[in-house]
């Protein structure tokens, strides 16, 4: 990581390549990149830290992203929340709304896409 963070970052995610191209991805980038498995465990996570932005999977097994970010806005958790998803439907999108997402990456996205959505949030 080259100078200064300039935030940090919760990814979350059950397919732990994806979270490992997320990682190359902003290696050269200011950020403190942390990556959970599932819902429960971004949870645990955010209960003894707090971060500037969370990117998660809507498709995980048992906790959706829906839930989770459900679940974090219920704790009281203000972090503006990125869902990355391959889901581009409308119907998709309202739920993201829903939800309380702050934006949506589609899937695919190249790494130069990533780190724009992450700098509408971390400047």
């Amino acid at each position: 990581m080259i100078g200064k963070n300039k935030g940090s970052i919760l990814a979350v995610d059950n397919a732990v390549m994806f979270l490992n191209s997320l990682k190359r991805y902003l290696q050269d980038e200011p950020y403190e990149l942390s990556c959970v498995n599932s819902g429960e465990d971004a949870l645990v996570f955010l209960k003894e830290k707090s971060v500037d932005l969370i990117l998660m999977d809507v498709e995980m097994p048992e906790m959706s992203g829906y839930e989770l970010a459900k679940k974090i806005q219920q704790s009281g958790i203000k972090t503006p929340i990125v869902f990355i998803t391959a889901n581009s439907e409308k119907e998709d999108m309202e739920k993201a709304d829903e939800a309380g997402a702050a934006g949506v990456l589609t899937k695919p996205f190249r790494p130069s896409q990533l780190v724009s959505k992450i700098k509408e949030f971390i400047s």
